[in-house]
């Protein structure tokens, strides 16, 4: 799926968030774990078989109301092969639900090594003369602080197969300034990598006026979102640090145009753990995460009303 299917998405849903699929142990209801441990003398086939059984769930109870997953690939690569293989099974059944599904990778490399990252989350690979998808995403989130030999192997296949990137530009931790906010002489770090991205995009335009390379610009940052949306206008955002991180419907309304587009806000933590701050029965842990991203869906909107396509 490419951007302009994101936006959309977007659009017809009435709703700029993604749900951040961030699953630890410790987030998913016992009953569901029991059933995994039951199943298997593995501990990393069982963790896995959890973190499916309750992604799967999360799913069914958002997929029409939310446009888009963002599984991060550590919580998944923390339980080994048997974790890989529940992140290829979680992005496929997002895909069956109609989601648009973000790989959040944060890969950076350069040459062969890039190609080969983008093969595996975008693209395909050759194997015995067949052609064989190993992830699928839709998006992969990469880090641009090796320059274009980083980029510009994700942006043939971006333009081949209708794939995009989320760029690191000015993260939501709180340390990010530590580089991001030096200055390369009349500019900080992060407007010149916002500027790359521009650079980057200039070959994929979209038809709603948004390429296919974006940035992340966290939520904890306001001031940052708001210039950084004046300044690189055809760069759709990926915005963390909404909720758990501190970051609310005033903040994130600086990423957004006049259409109200131009970014969708991640939430993971408030959406996945909903039923533990609701104190509700956890077998009412999906509804309670579905009731969690239709309250996070009317914060946003209070701010930017309406989203259109121009």
């Amino acid at each position: 799926m490419s951007m302009n299917t994101l936006l959309e998405k977007i659009t017809t849903y009435q709703n700029p968030t993604v749900a951040g699929l961030d699953p630890k142990l410790d987030y998913i209801p016992e009953y569901i774990k029991e059933a995994a441990f039951s199943r298997s003398d593995d501990p990393l086939d069982a963790a896995a078989q959890a973190l499916l059984d309750f992604n799967k769930g999360l799913i069914d109870a958002l997929c029409d109301i939310v446009p888009a997953v963002k599984p991060q690939a550590a919580y998944y690569e923390m339980y080994g092969w048997q974790g890989m293989r529940a992140l290829t099974e979680t992005i496929a059944y997002a895909h069956e639900k109609g989601m648009y599904v973000i790989i959040d990778g944060k890969r950076n490399d350069i040459g062969s090594t890039m190609e080969a990252y983008a093969a595996a989350h975008l693209g395909t690979t050759m194997v015995n003369g067949r052609e064989a998808a190993a992830f699928g995403g839709d998006c992969l989130t990469v880090n641009g602080y090796l320059g274009s030999d980083g980029i510009t192997p994700l942006l043939k296949l971006c333009r081949e197969r209708d794939k995009s990137i989320f760029v690191l530009v000015k993260t939501s931790n709180p340390s990010s300034g530590e580089l991001q906010d030096r200055k390369l002489g009349e500019k900080t770090v992060y407007e010149a990598m916002a500027e790359m991205c521009e650079a980057w995009g200039e070959q994929a335009l979209g038809r709603y006026g948004y390429t296919s390379v974006g940035a992340v610009v966290g939520a904890t940052y306001p001031e940052q979102l708001k210039e950084l949306r004046t300044k690189a206008p055809h760069t759709f955002f990926l915005v963390p640090g909404y909720g758990a991180q501190g970051g609310g419907a005033k903040d994130v309304a600086h990423a957004f145009d006049k259409n109200g587009l131009g970014a969708i806000i991640n939430s993971s933590r408030g959406i996945m753990c909903a039923y533990k701050k609701e104190s509700c029965d956890e077998k009412d842990y999906a509804q309670a995460a579905r009731r969690e991203a239709l309250r996070m869906k009317a914060d946003i909107m209070s701010e930017i009303k309406e989203i259109r396509l121009p």
